[in-house]
């Protein structure tokens, strides 16, 4: 209360009313601002830490506030209703809602606050749920505290001023990185809308990880059955422009007018002419492990990574290749007949305007060679489950059948699970699908081979569709499953032997087997950072590309017009990598469709009277938002860009720069009334 020690709810404040006055006039006008201020139950999320009743009487002893009131759900339609009508009734014209985190419901509010007849940005939020009463047991620690958020939300909001959001043109063109299943679909659906799509793929072929799989759970479908007509669909959309072995190299611009540069490698080969009729790989002379094998098999120095491969087309791996290392062979020029093969071929840059973007460039394996206590790459018939699947596919290196190194068929084969996953030592994250992909192999396993398989576990995860009774099949198919994480594999006797504490009958097991095969984790992949920091987009602590939020905006990230959908945003399975490129290709269509793009008005402004022209700000802007002018020699602000974090303000040696609805007056009035409580 003004002039007071103390409220009647039993609040201290220790500021002086002449300093809450300088506070409340520091600005021409403030003496209009009328201020109606709206805690939150939010249920009993708020209200069973934090005393609504209480703080809702505090507030309404604060200056400038002419109404205070509680109610259980302010996001709801009756809560809203309740501030339009003391916007009319009592002529509030600055709103303070104490609720949840303003990343929930702020769009929320502002609306609330034009159907009103109000600018929405005249509205402050006090978080007093994740701030207060999710962070604490103590009922009235949590009350003080929401309290000094809600002064210092009132103090600031009276210094708010009306902003307008502005709208831009857009181009109505799609990018699309990663030709895995989730970049596919993507840009199928984007297609089918009528909008122009470019695919770009660093691989020579489309297809992704989902391509060098044998079977699919729980169906056992053949993986290139139902892959390869999609991946045929994208090379005969006429809205689908494809670039394989190519990658994004820059990306400048802001949602709906992006400019892209990208780098069309050189195949060695003239696609143009290239028929695909196999006569220069057929005649090639180098060969060369096969990435697409896992390893396992080979491949030419001129090579199409399999045979389904979009396009059809091969590719000169120069690394390799005779005439790049030792300036002779010449074989395959020399014996294709349309002349396709072109030495000479260099690398190529493509620029091009998009109006968004969708990164689906998928996830790698983890190599187990690092845990030398799996034995992977010390002995032999040691496998990763990639190398497996590999195995059992007809197109693999031994045409489907699961052997030995020495050719012969294993009579017991080992399945570790969460090799390098759920692990402090490693990763600490589930991969999701390894379970299940355990379970898809150790019937494969056993179907091929008659086998006895043994399958090492920590919890059996069946989350999806059909995938229990997937599991309840393998079990009455005799496979084996001991619940507790393979420990070791050791060589013994000849053979392998696999180690573990039997957690259900809770003793040491040593498993002699001929097989064992080491499920995975997914991690990102080995050029994420580089990709991440081409677009602009953030890691989470695992890596994976971090969206905008975890549960409401999964394929939203921090920079508006570009999306993530599959695994780069975190492990998943076929349908949820599906799911997530139809989803992320919902938000393309849905912006394409609205014609125009919204741009916030809070942003970064430079006072050129102030600015010296040093370019501190220029390196640290996340969003390359700012720019130099060398005719006035100082620094201007793309507002299409910029995202407002204020990162440039802090770094400003002059004060040249501030932020819209974070200005000095505001921050300060705010803690100035934090720390009084």
């Amino acid at each position: 209360m003004p002039g007071s020690d103390a409220t009647s709810c039993g609040i201290l404040r220790v500021v002086a009313g002449a300093e809450q006055t300088e506070i409340g006039t520091g600005v021409q006008g403030m003496s209009d601002v009328r201020t109606g201020v709206y805690v939150c139950h939010c249920g009993s999320n708020i209200a069973e830490k934090v005393d609504c009743a209480r703080v809702r009487e505090f507030a309404s002893e604060l200056k400038n506030v002419v109404v205070a009131r509680d109610y259980q759900y302010m996001c709801s339609e009756p809560g809203q209703e309740l501030i339009r009508q003391d916007v009319e009734k009592n002529g509030i014209n600055r709103v303070v809602v104490a609720s949840c985190s303003p990343r929930m419901h702020e769009p929320t509010f502002r609306k609330t606050l034009e159907t009103a007849g109000l600018n929405g940005y005249l509205l402050e939020m006090a978080n007093i749920r994740e701030h207060c009463s999710w962070v604490t047991t103590d009922r009235e620690a949590a009350t003080e505290k929401a309290a000094a958020l809600v002064a210092g939300a009132v103090a600031r909001v009276a210094f708010h001023e009306p902003l307008e959001e502005r709208f831009a043109d857009l181009k109505q063109r799609l990018l699309v990185v990663g030709g895995g299943i989730a970049g596919i679909e993507a840009a199928l659906k984007v297609a089918a809308g009528g909008y122009q799509v470019t695919l770009v793929e660093k691989e020579p072929s489309i297809g992704g990880n989902m391509a060098r799989l044998d079977k699919t759970f729980p169906t056992l479908d053949c993986s290139a059955c139902i892959l390869t007509p999609k991946m045929v669909a994208v090379a005969q959309s006429e809205n689908v422009t494809l670039y394989t072995y190519a990658e994004v190299e820059k990306v400048e611009g802001y949602v709906g007018n992006f400019q892209v540069t990208i780098r069309q490698k050189a195949r060695s080969v003239d696609t143009s002419k290239c028929t695909g009729c196999g006569v220069c790989y057929g005649k090639c002379p180098t060969r060369v492990p096969s990435e697409f094998d896992a390893g396992l098999g080979t491949r030419k120095a001129i090579y199409v990574p399999f045979p389904q491969a979009v396009p059809n087309k091969p590719v000169i791996d120069r690394e390799h290749c005779l005439q790049f290392t030792k300036g002779k062979c010449g074989v395959c020029a020399r014996f294709c007949p349309t002349g396709a093969i072109d030495y000479e071929q260099g690398d190529q840059l493509i620029t091009e305007e998009f109006g968004a973007i969708i990164i689906a460039t998928g996830y790698e394996t983890w190599d187990p060679a690092a845990a030398p206590q799996w034995g992977y790459g010390r002995y032999d018939n040691v496998l990763t489950a990639m190398q497996l699947e590999r195995l059992v596919n007809a197109a693999g290196p031994t045409k489907g059948k699961i052997q030995l190194q020495d050719g012969s068929t294993p009579e017991a084969v080992a399945i570790l699970h969460c090799i390098g996953s759920r692990d402090e030592n490693y990763h600490r994250y589930c991969s999701r699908f390894c379970c299940m992909s355990s379970l898809k192999l150790a019937h494969l396993a056993r179907e091929k081979t008659g086998a006895e398989v043994y399958n090492f576990y920590i919890d059996l995860r069946a989350f999806g569709k059909g995938y229990e009774e997937f599991y309840n099949r393998v079990q009455e198919e005799g496979v084996h499953f001991i619940r507790g994480k393979g420990a070791e594999v050791i060589r013994k006797d000849g053979r392998l032997a696999v180690r573990a504490e039997d957690t259900l009958l809770g003793r040491y097991r040593e498993v002699p087997v001929d097989m064992v095969v080491l499920n995975t984790a997914a991690v990102p992949r080995r050029d994420s950072e580089k990709v991440g920091q081409v677009f602009g987009i953030q890691p989470s602590p695992d890596g994976f590309f971090l969206e905008a939020h975890v549960k409401l905006e999964p394929l939203k990230t921090a920079t508006d017009g570009i999306y993530i959908a599959g695994c780069c945003q975190g492990p998943k399975d076929i349908p949820d990598s599906v799911a997530q490129g139809a989803g992320a290709a919902s938000e393309v269509l849905s912006l394409f469709a609205a014609g125009k793009v919204k741009i916030s008005p809070v942003v970064a402004t430079v006072d050129s009277q102030l600015c010296s022209g040093c370019r501190v700000c220029l390196p640290l802007c996340p969003y390359s938002a700012i720019s130099y002018d060398e005719v006035n020699r100082t620094a201007y602000v793309n507002e299409a860009t910029c995202k407002g974090c204020g990162t440039c303000v802090a770094s400003c040696p002059s004060g040249a720069l501030s932020v819209r609805h974070f200005t000095d007056e505001e921050i300060i009035a705010q803690i100035k009334e934090v720390l009084a409580v």
